[in-house]
């Protein structure tokens, strides 16, 4: 355990990254204080999937009942295309306990933090300083000095045993650690909407995740809230970047005209269920990386801040939540040396990573391949099936931090 006399360790972001490290050190022993920069704390984004790589996680810290309340466990994931009502393979997830050891969630994002959230204001080794946005920070050689702004305008210095920049995509602590690369435009934008399972085609409501692929756009979507709405997303080549993007913004409103093209290709449930909707929430997607740095004496980096990963394989979340795990783990190990604990996450975290990265870009490829190439995609799927693709995805899913 740490040394309770120590400084705490400040962490920079209250997103998921950033809560589940902070969870996860407090639990470790170590006494965390939280920055952010809103002042409260609202619903951002739609669902997400939560894999048994992530879900073992959050189990192991204590969350497990507390996320599958407001979760739902699909039943497989069914491909196919997005002309096409004809499942090309089914990929089991209700048996991901039996597989894996632990379950396969959906959830709403607001829900997963809601619970994180509850979970950092239980402990009493977490202190939240909001309205707070970090300026700049460095080593002080037995700590961190950070300087932030408050929502007044003003200027604090903070002191603390260590940084963790869990501050997303457009992170301001990544330069610090010594990484000048920006993140880029990748070309598509992501739409999302929930619609209330009443509201939703019948068919659409099955218990199960569902993937539509197609030369330029692809469709997934999948029940959350225990059932009560339908997430949906739907990913699509875009002209330009959002206006909004560059600063963090992922909540532009759609006008569903747009989609209208997109719409006459698909086929049956999916073209009712886009159609249904008519409030849209849209964003840029971007990328960066494998990085080479991610740790400078007492400062590292987790989550996007990290490792911006675009939702071709729905691994944002369950990677944040991982780095989580690894970090507290190494912190635990050398608490009187935060240096080489951040130096040791960053090398175990690296490759990892970089892998899931890639294997998010090989699928923007395959969801989107046409002609021939998408032949013989459809060819491969069908052959492995879905008991195959599970064992194909071993590698991912059976991570433990043990690992």
């Amino acid at each position: 355990m740490a040394d309770k006399s120590s400084q705490a360790i400040l962490v920079a972001g209250a997103g998921i990254a950033g809560l589940t490290s902070a969870i996860a050190l407090a639990r470790a022993g170590f006494d965390v204080r939280l920055i952010e920069r809103a002042t409260r704390f609202e619903e951002i984004g739609a669902g997400l999937q939560l894999s048994p790589n992530a879900s073992r996680v959050l189990i192991e810290l204590g969350l497990g009942a507390a996320v599958a309340r407001q979760a739902a466990t699909p039943h497989d994931l069914a491909i196919r295309r997005l002309t096409s009502e004809r499942v090309i393979a089914s990929m089991p997830m209700n048996n991901a306990q039996d597989r894996f050891d632990s379950p396969f969630w959906t959830i709403l994002r607001a829900d997963l933090q809601t619970a994180l959230i509850d979970a950092a204001r239980g402990e009493r080794r977490i202190a939240f300083l909001v309205g707070r946005t970090l300026d700049d920070a460095r080593s002080t050689g037995n700590g961190v000095s950070v300087n932030v702004r408050t929502s007044s305008g003003g200027l604090e210095r903070i002191e603390g045993s260590a940084l963790i920049g869990a501050d997303g995509l457009w992170s301001r602590v990544r330069p610090i650690v010594g990484e000048a690369a920006q993140p880029r435009y990748i070309g598509y934008e992501a739409w999302r909407a929930l619609l209330p399972a009443a509201d939703a085609p019948p068919d659409a409501m099955q218990d199960r995740v569902n993937l539509a692929m197609g030369r330029d756009a692809h469709l997934v979507h999948y029940p959350v809230a225990g059932g009560r709405l339908v997430n949906i997303v739907l990913v699509k080549k875009a002209l330009s970047v959002r206006d909004d993007s560059r600063l963090g913004g992922w909540s532009a409103p759609g006008d569903p005209a747009e989609l209208q093209d997109i719409v006459k290709t698909m086929k049956g449930p999916m073209r009712d269920l886009v159609a249904s909707v008519a409030s849209w929430q849209t964003w840029s997607l971007f990328d960066l990386g494998p990085l080479a740095t991610w740790s400078r004496d007492r400062i590292t980096i987790v989550g996007d801040a990290a490792h911006p990963t675009p939702p071709f394989l729905a691994q944002g979340a369950a990677l944040a939540i991982e780095d989580a795990a690894i970090l507290a783990q190494e912190a635990a190990r050398t608490p009187e040396d935060f240096a080489g604990a951040l130096r040791r996450y960053a090398d175990r975290r690296r490759a990892r990573a970089a892998r899931v990265q890639r294997a998010s870009q090989a699928n923007e490829r395959n969801y989107h391949a046409r002609g021939l190439i998408a032949i013989a995609r459809d060819l491969v799927i069908a052959r492995l099936g879905g008991n195959g693709m599970l064992r194909r995805y071993q590698w991912l899913y059976g991570w433990t931090p043990d690992s």
